[in-house]
């Protein structure tokens, strides 16, 4: 294998202040500790308090991700949000600017939970196309800002976060490079996860049902999906690399559910212990995911240099698609616990 690659070198995450433990929701809603962790595995999520934006998270996740990498300056920002600052401009322009990164080309990428596997392939395609040399790729949301707060079933399981990967020009012989994507979509099942108003359509048509400003998810048919989409689409990936699946060491798949996560292990005969999990410290961070997930894995030790390892993503749309690359040595930070919100300043 030789040629031009994006190479995976700085990784950073961040999580807002306001830790919500199932004992919260439960002093809240009608739910318990039990009924969430058995059906997720969901014990704790954070969320984000007023005044405190998708933004303000990519900044501190994008600044550490870049001292991960030991830079401070990129060609390219591509950030993966469905729950941008705003409908109109995207938000990855303002993350440039906070970031001081000056005016490099940034847009934002709508594909909901399976957004950072999207903005991943877009960043390393414009790197092998020789358009930029280096790039920032960021998931970031903030879904408690448009749950309906009386559903306990979306509230157990969302929380908000922020993860970032720095990539650079590189060799595929290198660790860390991208060696390969598989993407997809299914626009006909568009109503299983999805949030009815606030979009042209919901404008022009005047809708205007109660709860259309909330997002909603038709749970068993999403469970579905997710298992069988991420299975076959980390299989497509594996053959068309030449991974005997049994080579793969570990499996980063969205947190969206233990088991979702267990069943798509399952199904690609791998054992638990190659599953990475850290959703029932963060919950569903959507965009966040597979970005958090590999920073908790880094810091701890789970993933290790030259590491076979896969990423899969499954969201609204639908969407899905999966990455692969044998894993670098990084220098990662730990997420932070409960701290203060993020400041409109770069951050190192």
């Amino acid at each position: 294998m030789s040629g031009r690659a994006a190479v995976l070198t700085g990784l950073g995450g961040w999580l807002p202040p306001n830790r919500v433990t199932n004992d919260d929701l439960a002093r809240q809603l009608d739910t318990t500790d039990e009924w969430v962790t058995t059906r997720t595995g969901i014990r704790q999520r954070f969320v984000v308090p007023p005044g405190l934006s998708t933004s303000d998270l990519a900044v501190r996740a994008g600044a550490r991700a870049l001292a991960s990498a030991g830079t401070d300056t990129v060609d390219l920002l591509v950030l993966a949000t469905s729950t941008p600052d705003h409908p109109c401009p995207a938000t990855a322009p303002e993350v440039a600017g906070r970031l001081g990164l000056g005016e490099i080309p940034a847009f934002d990428v709508a594909a909901v939970c399976t957004g950072f596997v999207y903005a991943l392939a877009t960043a390393s395609s414009m790197i092998r196309a020789g358009i930029a040399a280096s790039a920032l790729v960021i998931g970031a949301d903030t879904f408690s800002t448009i749950l309906d707060p009386e559903d306990r079933t979306t509230r157990a399981i969302f929380g908000d976060g922020a993860g970032a990967v720095v990539l650079r020009a590189g060799s595929l012989e290198e660790q860390g490079a991208l060696l390969g994507f598989d993407l997809a979509s299914d626009g006909t099942q568009a109503d299983l996860i999805t949030v009815p108003g606030g979009g042209s359509e919901y404008r022009s048509k005047g809708l205007a049902a109660p709860g259309d400003a909330f997002f909603t998810m038709q749970g068993r048919s999403v469970f579905r999906n997710a298992v069988t989409r991420m299975s076959e689409s980390s299989r497509r990936l594996a053959k068309q690399l030449d991974w005997p699946l049994e080579s793969v060491d570990r499996l980063v798949a969205h947190q969206a559910n233990i088991r979702i996560l267990t069943a798509v292990g399952s199904e690609l005969g791998l054992p638990e212990e190659k599953l990475v999990v850290n959703l029932d410290r963060v919950g569903n961070t959507v965009a966040a995911s597979v970005p958090l997930a590999l920073v908790d894995a880094a810091h701890a030790g789970a993933i290790a240099p030259g590491q076979r390892t896969l990423l899969c993503g499954f969201g609204g749309g639908l969407t899905w698609g999966a990455a692969a690359l044998e894993f670098p040595e990084l220098s990662v930070e730990p997420l932070p616990g409960l701290l203060a919100p993020a400041e409109s300043v770069r951050t190192s």
